[in-house]
């Protein structure tokens, strides 16, 4: 499974946003992500970093 946890830095720490996260698009200021069962959150943020080897994609609010 290729599926990533995103995850928010919060005052200098990661807390966890949405596990199996199949998709992430733009939607106007937000970010779209998408799980593997559908379920969808919205977030005013910006990718941090990418991990694709250990499946983990960082947001940064704002």
């Amino acid at each position: 499974m290729c599926e990533a946890a995103a995850y928010v830095l919060r005052n200098g720490k990661e807390e966890l946003f949405l596990e199996e996260v199949d998709l992430i698009e733009p939607d106007g200021e937000n970010l779209r992500l998408v799980n593997i069962f559908g379920e969808q959150k919205l977030i005013k943020a910006t990718i941090h970093s990418l991990n694709l080897v250990n499946h983990r994609v960082i947001l940064k609010e704002g």
